[in-house]
């Protein structure tokens, strides 16, 4: 007849000992866990910070114009610098500069002298180019992207 021995049982402190280990290393785990959870969503929230873009300048040659007479014949003595976002559109402005120029022309040569005298005048005269300048050139092709117009000389006589 075998007799069994009944199994070694641990004693009451050593068990309390191993279940504060578990424990001690379950509650770590977690901590960590939640601080790597943290620490990603901070850095998706973060903004990207990209690198700013170089502006692209082109100058136009400066241009004389006759302006609307008014019972005086006035002229408007110009040279403009357009901003673009891309070499792209440099491209294209580049490529119709032609057609750049005469819409340049008629936008500046339609304005009465004493429209264009006090700078928000001359900001608003800007804005209409822009917005002239912006229209395609041809029917399929994409419309400019000028940021800005800006006079680099302005003389009005």
């Amino acid at each position: 007849m075998a007799t069994s021995t009944p199994p070694a049982k641990l004693p009451k402190s050593r068990k309390r000992l191993v279940l504060l280990i578990v424990l001690v290393t379950l509650v770590t785990l977690a901590a960590a866990g939640a601080a790597f959870y943290l620490a990603s969503k901070r850095k998706e929230a973060a903004p990207v910070a990209t690198a700013p873009v170089d502006p692209i300048f082109i100058a136009l040659e400066p241009m004389t114009v006759n302006l609307q007479p008014n019972g005086r014949s006035r002229f408007l003595h110009v040279a403009v610098t357009l901003k673009v976002p891309d070499v792209k559109s440099q491209a294209l402005v580049t490529q119709y500069l032609p057609e750049v120029r005469s819409r340049l022309l008629t936008a500046l040569s339609n304005r009465a002298g004493e429209s264009l005298v006090t700078p928000e005048e001359r900001a608003q005269l800007a804005a209409d180019i822009m917005t002239t300048l912006n229209q395609p050139f041809v029917a399929n092709l994409p419309s400019l992207r000028i940021s800005s117009v800006m006079f680099t000389t302005f003389m009005l006589q």
